[in-house]
């Protein structure tokens, strides 16, 4: 979605032609396969800047959508230059059912009770723009619905068993997470960007060479990692694209290139592709930048660019590393960095993280080295903070935004992320130019069980932090390069942030559904938290 451009993605249940309707306006689209799948994506062009219009969808015109469910018309509402940009943004999202067993065990979904409030006459401005910080969907913990799907397909004690196997079930898993009627009706009407994690895949993706390599002993996991990539692509990073990046990109000028007979059945060339890029992962770019005049939104993959061989380690391969490079730049009002691993840990955890690379290294030992490594995958120490050459590097980029050695300072340099299942805000500490900020919405559906909740707070705020900072120092890990305080949180509750720019920095709120009087399918949408973060004077 920008100024006059507006992208709609479909699934239907057989091949035929997609077509988007706005009054008299129509775009159509025909529809590809993958795998037995059916999908089509209508680019809707020529439109109004500002403007907010009601549309249609019909497959070889009979009209399909929108259907009387109770929710208002779906939207196309284009960005207005005169207004502040406004984004929704979170991470960590279980699908699962919105009944009272679902939300015992699941929490209420925080998008869904979003939806919800949309709906209401009561909501007031609507976000520009719905960012997914990854774990979307969860392809290695599975809902007993997606397990009973599962068994009717293959024995479910043999590998992988509970988990996906292959592009059939990673549809399935989708659909699940996407058809709930509030749900569904949300991403008709807000335009949507996303960016994967690790549960997309599988927990841990590219933690270590050793977790990667473990990985690719069994029997099952190439089919897995393919069809998650094939599946990212079809399901969720289709619509990240602008029709300029989308013609550039090479299976999609698969799709737009035919011209029948017949549906382009796109199944070998997604295999192939997922298949390249997990094997050669500079070969292709899920990073995406979206600049809507004063506010620039970089997306950064931090999951496939990884390197990860000894000695070369880093959470951006040098081809990422200088992409990022590139556009991380002043000029802007506002800096925004979406990543789905927090750039800013709480300083506890980031020495704990930092001092624990040393020690998975293997530089002090190979006992020291497993023992860093059982660290690692069993408490997730593999953020930003766990590779700390891509670190320093971003934090120069960062800081050199912020005083002014990229081009005019803007009034924030923000990281946007998810993942860790708790909320907070937090600044670096700076005498001048911009404002560095780290906002972290996590999760949208899937609190962290109590006694967990008490450990985090430990390791990030508690007896960890000095305890972090004595063991980092003594594996002689590099200082950081600024230091670092929460300034809002942590809180663990399901919710979805809103952050909206202002003339004069940015405010944020934390938003969770509340169950009143037993009806668990309409949540009420309270406030958790908010933040107003100005621009430093001076």
């Amino acid at each position: 979605m920008d100024n006059s451009c507006a992208s709609i993605w479909v699934e239907t249940s057989a091949a035929c032609t997609v077509e988007v309707r706005c009054g008299e306006d129509a775009w159509r689209a025909k529809t590809f396969a993958a795998h037995g799948h059916h999908y089509a994506l209508v680019e809707v062009s020529g439109l109004t800047a500002g403007s907010v219009r009601p549309y249609a969808v019909h497959l070889d015109r009979e009209l399909v959508w929108p259907v009387d469910d109770g929710f208002p018309d779906s939207m196309i509402a284009t960005l207005d230059p005169g207004k502040q940009p406004r984004l929704a943004f979170g991470s960590c999202r279980t699908s699962v059912p919105h009944d009272e067993s679902g939300n015992r065990r699941h929490g209420v979904d925080a998008m869904r009770a979003y939806a919800l409030s949309m709906a209401g006459s009561e909501h007031g401005r609507w976000p520009d723009l719905a960012l997914f910080l990854g774990d979307q969907v969860y392809a290695d913990s599975t809902s007993q619905e997606m397990q009973d799907f599962i068994r009717k397909r293959r024995n479910i004690e043999e590998e992988p068993g509970t988990e996906l196997k292959d592009f059939e079930e990673y549809a399935h898993l989708y659909r699940l997470a996407w058809s709930d009627p509030a749900n569904r009706w949300l991403l008709s009407t807000l335009p949507s960007a996303m960016i994967f994690d690790d549960h997309d895949i599988r927990d841990d993706w590219n933690s270590s060479l050793g977790w990667k390599q473990g990985m690719q002993k069994t029997n099952w996991w190439h089919e897995r990692i393919v069809a998650g990539l094939g599946a990212y692509w079809v399901y969720q990073h289709l619509g990240n694209l602008s029709p300029k990046e989308r013609a550039a990109d090479p299976l999609w000028r698969l799709v737009s290139a035919h011209t029948g007979p017949g549906e382009l059945d796109l199944t070998a060339d997604l295999d192939a592709f997922a298949e390249r890029v997990d094997a050669v992962p500079e070969s292709y770019r899920w990073s995406y930048c979206r600049d809507w005049d004063q506010v620039r939104l970089i997306v950064v993959d931090s999951r496939a660019a990884r390197k990860l061989e000894p000695g070369q380690r880093a959470l951006l391969d040098p081809a990422e590393l200088a992409w990022l490079d590139e556009r991380m730049r002043g000029g802007f009002r506002h800096l925004l960095i979406g990543t789905s691993l927090p750039f800013l840990l709480p300083m506890g955890l980031h020495h704990v993280e930092s001092w624990d690379e040393v020690l998975a290294s293997g530089k002090r030992g190979r006992p020291q080295a497993w023992l860093g490594e059982r660290l690692r995958l069993a408490v997730d120490l593999e953020h930003w903070a766990a590779f700390q050459r891509s670190f320093h590097d971003v934090a120069r980029f960062a800081t050199e935004v912020a005083d002014g050695k990229r081009g005019p300072a803007p009034q924030t340099v923000t990281f946007l992320s998810g993942d860790v299942h708790f909320s907070y805000v937090s600044e670096v500490e700076r005498d001048n130019g911009s404002r560095i900020l780290q906002a972290v919405c996590s999760p949208i559906r899937n609190p962290l069980p109590r006694f967990l909740r008490y450990f985090a707070a430990a390791m990030a705020f508690g007896p960890a932090v000095p305890f972090g900072a004595w063991m980092a120092r003594a594996a002689h890990v590099p200082n950081p390069p600024f230091r670092w305080n929460e300034i809002e949180g942590p809180w663990f509750d399901n919710n979805l942030a809103i952050l909206e720019a202002t003339g004069d920095g940015l405010a944020l709120s934390w938003h969770t559904g509340v169950v009143v009087d037993g009806d668990q399918l309409h949540p009420r949408l309270d406030t958790v938290a908010e933040a107003t973060l100005e621009a430093r004077r001076g």
